[in-house]
């Protein structure tokens, strides 16, 4: 039975079918502001037949910036965002944003300050100092998350997502392999709880009745030796739901430390080089880069296994489940054990309109053959699909696709 095109329930808000685009970063906003490349991806997204379609994470303050081709929540920035999401709804979609902080993932260059995190320290992604947080400052952050909520719905999103996982910064209060605190934000997981605790309380509050809220959380981070443990993370999703989030997506890895278990597959290191334009972070990621960024195996719907633990743990929590989901048999068997919807984002690079391929075929696969190209350049310019450019690409960066699709096959 197909389960796809049935609705689904998220808090106050019905979507027409249970896909959702999830949040991948674009890379398609200069200046911090949206852009007509935006405007274009999203509204093609929709029309292509998703249930809602998520703009990728938008910093709540300009601290908590990572990219410099990044949204930072701001009034200056609602009348472009008004029009995204009227363009959205006219194509029948909702509209989603992720919201979030960085935390130590950034750099003076981008965010304007020393970086901050959890702890102080040397972050080595970007690379430098780290300053760590005190206790002060962190109630008036957490209203930050608040005050990004109500600029959302005053541009018109119907959701918002608020991001607690891959080792942003609420992940790095989370997650012991970050938090080193000796204070009451540090310690116990109920202690380590307390920032996001304070987090999605502002957002509740500022969601009231009539925006859906989503959280995006860790199941596991990928490392051999866990900061967070599995049992952790449930207990993490078991507070989420007490506080009253009306959805879950469950993930995993950390961007700083296991970036592929959170994509899955090889990182092109050359096309990932070959868009940066520093020369020093150029050859040093070509020398070091497949040690920094080692490849993890994909396979279809590559968290499964553990969020049917979740699923299992939580039986009246809305689940959404996320990782490679390229066709249509694969959706609708996720589907089949309780899930309340999919998120999606390479097959909806990849093919804006596969969900209405799906609905004239359920069987249905995209063309996505996971060379990860999307991915590689998205750090230096927008995230495209190799098979979509208009641009013609070196012999080398061919090259390199064609090896990691061929291998990826086998």
């Amino acid at each position: 039975m197909n389960k796809i095109f049935e609705e689904a329930k998220i808090g106050p808000l019905t979507l027409r079918n249970r896909t959702i685009r999830s949040a991948a970063f674009e890379s398609m906003c200069p200046n911090h502001e949206p852009s007509q490349m935006l405007y274009d991806y999203h509204t093609s997204v929709a029309r292509g037949g998703v249930g809602m379609t998520t703009i990728a994470y938008a910093a709540v303050t300009e601290s908590g910036l990572s990219f410099d081709r990044q949204l930072v929540m701001r009034p200056e920035i609602i009348p472009g965002l008004r029009r995204l999401t009227d363009g959205i709804h006219e194509e029948g979609a909702a509209a989603g944003i992720q919201l979030g902080h960085c935390g130590n993932m950034s750099h003076k260059e981008i965010c304007g300050c020393m970086p901050v995190g959890a702890c102080t320290g040397f972050n080595l992604y970007s690379p430098t100092l780290v300053r760590g947080l005190r206790a002060d400052e962190l109630p008036p952050l957490a209203k930050k998350f608040g005050d990004a909520v109500n600029l959302a719905r005053e541009a018109g999103f119907d959701s918002v997502e608020i991001h607690c996982g891959h080792g942003y910064l609420i992940d790095q209060f989370l997650n012991p392999y970050f938090n080193h605190r000796k204070d009451e934000y540090g310690g116990s997981l109920e202690n380590r709880m307390r920032f996001m605790t304070m987090c999605i309380e502002e957002v509740m509050k500022a969601a009231k009745d009539d925006m859906a809220v989503v959280v995006k959380m860790n199941m596991r981070d990928g490392l051999k030796n866990p900061g967070t443990k599995f049992e952790e993370s449930i207990e993490i999703a078991r507070h989420l739901q007490s506080l009253g989030v009306h959805a879950i997506v469950l993930s995993g890895g950390l961007v700083s430390a296991t970036p592929m278990y959170v994509m899955r597959g090889e990182m092109p290191i050359k096309t990932m080089t070959h868009y940066m334009d520093k020369l020093w972070l150029k050859y040093g990621v070509r020398a070091c880069g497949k040690m920094m960024v080692p490849t993890v195996p994909y396979s279809e719907a590559f968290f499964l296994e553990d969020a049917l633990k979740f699923r299992e743990a939580l039986p009246d929590m809305k689940f959404i489940y996320v990782g490679g989901l390229v066709a249509g048999d694969k959706i609708n068997e996720v589907l089949s054990h309780g899930f309340e919807a999919v998120q999606m984002a390479r097959s909806l690079l990849n093919e804006p309109d596969f969900v209405n391929k799906l609905r004239e075929n359920e069987h249905y696969r995209c063309g996505c053959n996971h060379s990860n190209y999307c991915i590689g350049r998205m750090y230096s310019v927008e995230m495209a699909c190799h098979q979509h450019l208009n641009e013609p690409l070196p012999k080398s960066l061919i090259k390199e696709i064609e090896r990691i699709e061929r291998e990826q096959k086998v």
